[in-house]
């Protein structure tokens, strides 16, 4: 195979090919250059913690990678199992099976936990059905007729986890799942996601909590200024103090 080949040239030929790959990734708020060539692969059933201090390009990444409006992505090349994310709008990108639980969880106002659940399903019926959502979650099924705006915040970020399981997912991108939650719901949540974990989903997950992340991953990526510092296994940088302390003030 010839070296000059494009990116997608190669992966294409490679049947080695990662089960989802990020190449090269620039992205920018106006003309603030935040995410600066990002790079990483995710295997199938692996979870991955994207991790860095404040302002570090976690979220912007994981929005390129959702093909959100914003940022601007500006080059590089995304793919989930060999297919071209990077030339999806983001409609088409959850459709082929990217679920983005997004920090502020999105609920929609005026509906409730249950029509939440089933406008997920209209937009992409081949997720979960209601009945498997509610076994696993018994306090969304407790609240099914409740205003989803009206739930804790424990509660609704259970309802934006499992909006997401109503669709089709082939990677789960979490973002910041922990945020303003009291550690008795921040265990709950951790819970669903070793669950998830268990069942075999694929997932990125960014974490400002970086230890409950790193104990839930099995590799991580740490960003600093919008670039790859490290890249490999979640226990080692649990084991190294030095790593932390320079890379995440922990």
């Amino acid at each position: 195979m010839s070296e000059n080949k494009p990116i997608s040239d190669k992966l294409k030929a490679d049947q080695q090919m990662p089960y989802f790959s990020v190449r090269d990734i620039h992205a920018y708020y106006a003309e603030s250059y935040i995410v600066q060539g990002v790079s990483f692969d995710v295997n199938e059933k692996e979870i991955l913690a994207l991790l860095g201090r404040n302002g570090a390009g976690k979220t912007s990444t994981m929005r390129a990678i959702a093909r959100a409006a914003e940022p601007e992505v500006r080059g590089g090349e995304i793919y989930l199992q060999g297919e071209a994310v990077h030339e999806m709008k983001d409609f088409q990108a959850a459709r082929a099976g990217i679920q983005l639980v997004p920090e502020d969880r999105a609920i929609i106002p005026g509906l409730t936990v249950e029509e939440n659940l089933i406008l997920a399903q209209i937009e992409e019926p081949k997720g979960w059905p209601l009945e498997q959502i509610y076994g696993h979650f018994p306090r969304l099924a407790e609240r099914r007729m409740q205003m989803g705006t009206t739930l804790s915040g424990g509660e609704q970020q259970m309802l934006a986890v499992a909006r997401a399981l109503a669709r089709d997912i082939k990677i789960l991108l979490l973002d910041e799942p922990y945020e303003g939650l009291a550690p008795t719901i921040v265990r709950e949540i951790e819970t669903i996601l070793l669950e998830l974990k268990q069942l075999g989903f694929t997932s990125i997950i960014v974490e400002q909590n970086a230890v409950a992340a790193l104990k839930l991953a099995d590799r991580a990526v740490i960003l600093d200024t919008g670039v790859v510092v490290y890249d490999g296994s979640a226990q080692e940088v649990l084991e190294n103090k030095e790593l932390r302390h320079e890379y995440l003030a922990i």
